[in-house]
């Protein structure tokens, strides 16, 4: 059976999400782990998970494709229509990125909280159920402060 967990993003004082929520299958390599996690493989887990993601996205972008005319619609309710093509040359290191999200933690630029309860440190272990939501929310720094 595998483990899905619900990630979703907040910024403080902000009532949209920072992005719509997503759903991580933990591979059954983590089955049998899930106990002794600790919250730096999980976030490092879903940063990892998001670059491949984005690496596919980027992937995808250039193939050129023929639009059919309802989804010529929807992209135009969007604001843009594309049809691929496109080369944006946008790379991303996968461990920078990692350490990236792993130093922002211990910055206190964003906490995390796993199903409602706070998670203070990296390497502290953490609960996670068969339909756990992870919260990632964001700090905003106040001006002049």
């Amino acid at each position: 059976m595998t483990t899905t967990i619900t990630i979703e993003g907040k910024v403080l004082g902000q009532r949209k999400p920072a992005f719509a929520p997503l759903t991580l299958d933990l591979s059954p390599e983590w089955e049998g782990t899930l106990r002794d996690v600790r919250l730096r493989d999980l976030i490092a887990r879903i940063v990892l998970d998001e670059v491949a993601a984005f690496d596919a996205r980027q992937a995808e972008r250039r193939v050129l494709r023929v639009l059919t005319p309802s989804e010529i619609d929807a992209q135009a309710v969007q604001g843009k229509v594309s049809m691929g093509g496109q080369d944006l040359a946008q790379e991303v290191d996968p461990q920078a990125a990692v350490e990236a999200a792993l130093q922002a933690f211990e910055d206190g630029i964003y906490y995390v909280f796993i199903d409602e309860v706070q998670q203070i440190a990296l390497d502290d272990p953490v609960h996670l159920g068969p339909d756990s939501r992870v919260t990632f929310l964001r700090l905003v720094a106040l001006a002049g402060g």
